[in-house]
């Protein structure tokens, strides 16, 4: 799933990116950063984004920092914040549309495997923001728990799928989310019951501003066989009706339940429309792909294609699902 700002700068905006010192400021980050980690942690500068997506789109991070452990994660977000440089966190890369100058400031991940774990107790599953969606469906699926198959179909880590309430089949992630684990842009960490977190449709408020660091989970007792079942079915859908090249995911929201984007966009031809190597799949309309080298201009110029297009012949206001972040 995708990602989030922690902005010690909130307000400012452009300002930040224009400021002459910026360069600077970046500079003595790093250097600090490099005093404080371990030789095991990555920390580079301009790191390409695109691999790190699943659209393969994207230009480089400032600053990018991969902490192996929690001091290191509170480190991070200290001295960004004793910096004033900008943080943006990101999970396994999808539903994230990066355009193609980049991310300015440093991006943070959470993929090392301490912040991977996932733990059963009984009923509930303790899982790190950044263990993959699928690995906590394994896990609930080994351990005899229902409830979590629809997490198997969603790309993506715990932490992403928090931020956004990320559904899949009628299900969604703080369906089953009992507690909610996180730690503000300062360093202070806190848990919380799930349901004073103020999740919506596709977003939770109070991640905005804060990085989840993990969840509490919950299935119910049920048989492997039956467990297993459901998945597969799941499985085979998902692959029936979605495509196999690279994409971010769904592009737009459903305008409303009963009307979906695809359907919106199929029924006016779109499928297979073109921008460059960004392409409205032909399995699926709300999914764009890369054919192979698409830009994030491409993609962008594709998602006004196509909302204009939804717009004049509809009337409906299609709102984009996948995050844009970066600068052109």
């Amino acid at each position: 799933m995708s990602a989030l700002r922690l902005d010690p700068n909130a307000g400012l905006g452009p300002e930040w990116v224009a400021a002459a010192d910026r360069s600077l400021k970046l500079a003595d980050l790093f250097a600090d950063l490099s005093r404080v980690m371990e030789d095991t942690t990555v920390l580079r500068r301009d790191e390409p984004l695109a691999k790190r997506t699943t659209l393969r789109v994207g230009g480089p991070a400032d600053v990018f920092v991969e902490p192996s452990r929690d001091e290191e994660l509170t480190a991070v977000l200290e001295l960004a914040w004793v910096h004033s440089v900008p943080v943006f966190v990101l999970g396994r890369g999808s539903n994230l549309l990066v355009r193609d100058g980049g991310i300015r400031g440093l991006v943070l991940s959470l993929q090392h495997p301490h912040f991977s774990r996932i733990e059963v107790r009984g009923e509930l599953i303790d899982v790190g923001a950044g263990a993959y969606l699928r690995h906590v469906a394994n896990a609930a699926r080994d351990a005899g728990l229902s409830g979590l198959e629809f997490l198997e179909g969603i790309p993506g880590s715990v932490g992403g799928a928090l931020r956004m309430n990320a559904g899949a089949m009628g299900s969604w992630m703080f369906g089953v989310t009992e507690t909610l684990r996180y730690i503000t842009p300062r360093g202070e960490r806190h848990e919380i019951p799930a349901a004073e977190a103020g999740a919506r449709y596709r977003g939770c408020p109070l991640l905005v501003e804060n990085l989840a660091l993990g969840a509490v989970l919950r299935g119910q007792p049920a048989p492997r066989a039956d467990i297993l079942a459901r998945m597969t079915t799941s499985n085979q859908k998902r692959w029936s009706s979605q495509p196999r090249q690279p994409s971010a995911g769904c592009t737009f929201k459903n305008p409303l339940p009963e009307l979906p984007a695809g359907r919106l966009i199929d029924g006016l031809g779109l499928k297979g429309t073109r921008v460059g190597d960004a392409m409205v799949s032909d399995v699926h309309a709300n999914f764009f792909v890369n054919l192979g080298s698409a830009s994030a201009r491409d993609v962008l110029a594709l998602i006004e294609l196509v909302r204009t297009r939804v717009r004049e012949a509809r009337g409906t206001e299609l709102e984009t699902e996948v995050e844009i972040v970066g600068e052109d």
